[in-house]
């Protein structure tokens, strides 16, 4: 036979399997043909779907994504479209029971097989949490040192797409060494717990000829000025020979805090990384305006000379800061007219210092007004005096702390004579003792049984390190750093079938604390008590009562909806510029979805609250952006809602409004798709790529609602559009920041034409207008 007969032999032999490939059951191939064939043939082959040479494979997980995709659009009646006729009923029972067996029989024997989860690594948010708990060490910071994780439906903690790689293994080692040498003592003796109290004036910045007046620090006395100690006529501060003036003291500010001018409290600096109380006396004031009649707008300017109590509560915000400016948010409270002493305990880094800042008052915004106050009013301004700060700590319940005990439990500590100091750990038997703290810390590590072999292993890594001269801390921080980067430690592995007790703990443990379980979680599957239903459900209860349950809310939200994204992008500067540094507004934001998700877990309340609630989680900052009746203090707390308000519901808060924005524009298929997929779980496809993206026109020329109606005219979008554009629209009236807006804002000559915020909306939907400078805005 030749080369040619033989190749048209071949061609037609793969013609006949691949004809017999794309046979369906009977059925099914007759609602394909009479229903789906039209548009998706290999001539239409719309979607890029050829349906008529598609097998039903199921044992393949893209075939079978592929009919479970089908299978979903037809039994919502989305397809066929609605222009074509409607299948039977008869005819729609039996494709969806053809098609939904196969699916189902294919999915039963890959779970039987393999199980229902893929072997997975930890993610950075689980490992962190994971490490932290077994050292007693909250205050560890090893996520970001890690790379950042896969993502698989929009989440990271699927095992398909949390792969490993000698990068990420590197960066594992890292990090395990760096937090178990953080956990070590730094000291043979207990470190003294020590209160402290810094004040305020002894950190005053001096005044600079180059600052506007409103920049400038002043020193108050209660709530009175000091004109001879601005001018420099009396001392800074009487100083501890007048203690009950000093106590008075103050340094008063009315705009937010900016480097010339911002209190750091710069004498403390945390000794060790630990936990302290830290108290802070601050008071609320009124500044009146300057007499000055030369200055322009002179009610913006500040009479540091005209100061009084102050007429309302102030939010403070506490950062903790390593130099350069490396903020870490730790909490916020209200500064009142008459003194009060605030008090949080917290976790501090070594080297790091503390930060109040008046946080209504906007740290600068564009233009030649960037540093006025934005609250000034015509017979004043608010502001805020810091008296002092009392720091209390380091505060210990054992010494050596708990980590320390974990990794080299009662053996003693010496100096260490080489050079750089530091503490060695005394061993008169190192392998003895090598062997014994290893056993115990892997029994700690690992969420399930140990074997003695699973712990030898290890022991070569300590022996090779000890012969190479290191110190025994040394060699067992090798051997431990082994442990926390072995698969039985950086990995979760189920096996196939019913899971057992351990599987059980460390599967709700890690979806409800993002950690391993604890010791009550490990001593029930010890005993086999977990596959109890009334066991099961208290320990559920238990673990979403517990502090720790925190981090699922913030580590589901920051997935699901974006919000780790919420600092990505930024008010426009120019556009925007009443929202542009704002951080308490983004701080309460932030906090106000995840109050508003955990008020929702813990009152068991119905999942339509998720769109539509009587109720929002709200503050001061809150309900003054939203135009909502005043709300006072800093504090979230829940405010039922006006029944005729906008608000409600997840999608018209602060947060989900400005993950959903870019900054400058807002987009109704970008909050369309996101509302598509994140909230109705039914993603649209990805635009052809042959199809622009619709931008907003923001001359004025046309109407977004326009440009879409003139892109839905495209056959290949109309299908998308007609279901991402009308949620997209219901929230058009929401700027990137979430604030109601009944018109676009637009710019002329770099000047934004609407630089504050639109009233709070009406009742009613205003009727379609043109807005002075802004973009013609129809409400439907």
């Amino acid at each position: 036979m030749n080369p040619r007969s033989v190749y048209s032999l071949l061609c037609a032999l793969a013609a006949t399997a691949a004809a017999r490939a794309a046979e369906l059951p009977a059925k099914a191939g007759a609602f394909v043909e009479k229903h789906c064939a039209g548009c998706h043939d290999a001539v239409e082959k719309k979607g890029d779907l050829d349906l008529t040479a598609l097998a039903l494979n199921p044992a393949d997980p893209k075939n079978f994504a592929l009919w479970l995709k089908v299978h979903d659009r037809v039994e919502s009646g989305e397809m066929p479209p609605k222009k074509k006729a409607r299948p039977a009923a008869g005819e729609l029972r039996d494709f969806l029971g053809v098609i939904g067996k196969s699916l189902a029989q294919a999915e039963q024997a890959r779970f039987g097989g393999e199980g229902r989860a893929t072997q997975r690594r930890l993610n950075r948010y689980e490992y962190e949490n994971a490490v932290r708990d077994l050292l007693g060490a909250p205050w560890l910071q090893i996520r970001d040192s890690l790379p950042e994780d896969g993502e698989a439906q929009r989440f990271n903690k699927v095992g398909d797409a949390l792969d490993v790689s000698h990068v990420q293994m590197a960066r594992y080692m890292a990090a395990a060494d760096h937090a178990l040498r953080q956990v070590m003592a730094k000291s043979i003796e207990r470190p003294a717990t020590t209160t402290r109290r810094y004040y305020a004036r002894d950190s005053m910045p001096p005044r600079a000829n180059n600052q506007a007046p409103e920049r400038q620090t002043f020193p108050v006395l209660g709530s009175s000025a000091q004109p001879e100690v601005r001018t420099g006529k009396a001392p800074i501060t009487v100083g501890a020979a007048d203690p009950a003036t000093r106590e008075l003291e103050g340094v008063g500010i009315v705009c937010s805090t900016y480097e010339p001018i911002e209190p750091k409290f710069r004498q403390f600096k945390a000794p060790m990384a630990g936990r302290y109380k830290l108290r802070l006396s601050a008071i609320s004031l009124w500044v009146g305006p300057t007499k000055d009649p030369k200055r322009p707008q002179n009610w913006f300017i500040p009479d540091f000379d005209d100061v009084s109590r102050g007429r309302r509560l102030e939010p403070i915000t506490f950062y903790s800061e390593i130099p350069p400016r490396q903020l870490r948010w730790l909490g916020t409270f209200d500064a009142a007219p008459d003194p009060v002493v605030h008090e949080c305990e917290v976790w501090l880094l070594e080297g790091e210092t503390i930060r109040p800042d008046a946080a209504r008052f906007f740290r600068s915004r564009p233009g030649a007004s960037r540093w006025q106050n934005p609250l000034a009013e015509k017979d004043g301004q608010p502001g805020v005096a810091f008296r002092w700060l009392e720091v209390e700590g380091p505060l210990f319940e054992q010494w050596p702390t708990a980590g320390h005990r974990l990794l080299f439990g009662d053996l003693p500590l010496k100096k260490a004579e080489r050079a750089g100091g530091g503490l060695d750990v005394v061993s008169a038997d190192p392998k003895a003792d090598a062997r014994r703290l290893l056993t115990n810390f892997v029994a700690r590590a690992y969420r399930r049984p140990v074997a003695e072999a699973e712990v030898q292993r290890f022991l070569p890594v300590v022996d090779s390190t000890l012969k190479s001269g290191a110190s025994f801390a040394d060699a067992m921080i090798n051997g431990y750093t082994a442990v926390l980067c072995s698969p039985e430690f950086v990995c979760l592995t189920e096996k196939p079938g019913k899971l057992d007790d351990h599987a059980i703990a460390s599967r709700l443990s890690f979806f409800l604390w993002n950690s391993a379980p604890d010791a009550e979680l490990r001593a029930l599957a010890e005993k086999k008590k977990l596959r109890d239903p009334a066991t099961l459900r208290a320990q559920t209860d238990r673990l979403l009562n517990d502090p720790k349950a925190a981090r699922f809310t913030d580590a589901f939200l920051d997935y699901w909806l974006d919000l780790r994204r919420v600092n990505a992008t930024a008010p426009d500067e120019i556009l925007y510029n009443d929202y542009y540094l704002d951080d308490l507004l983004v701080e309460s934001a932030l906090g106000e979805t995840r109050a508003f998700f955990t008020e929702l877990l813990r009152g068991d309340l119905p999942a339509r609250n998720l769109v539509a609630s009587d109720f929002a989680m709200l503050n001061d900052k809150l309900a003054t952006h939203y135009g909502l009746p005043p709300v006072e203090g800093v504090a979230l707390r829940k405010v039922a809602l006006p029944p005729d308000s906008v608000r409600g519901g997840l999608l018209t808060q602060a947060a989900v409004l400005k993950v959903t924005a870019n900054g400058t524009t807002t987009s109704p298929v970008m909050r369309g798709a996101w509302i598509m997929e994140r909230i109705l779980g039914q993603p649209p496809p990805p635009p052809p790529p042959s199809v622009p993206a619709v931008e907003p026109d923001i001359r004025g020329a046309a109407t977004i609602r326009q440009q879409l109606e003139k892109h839905r005219t495209l056959e290949n979008c109309s299908a998308c559009h007609s279901r991402i554009d009308p949620p997209g629209f219901a929230l058009e009236s929401f700027d990137v920041m979430g604030g109601f807006r009944a018109r676009y804002r637009a710019m002329s000559d770099n000047v934004s034409t609407t630089n504050i915020r639109d009233r709070p909306p009406p009742t009613i939907p205003p009727e379609p207008g043109v807005g002075k400078g802004g973009q013609k805005f129809q409400f439907h």
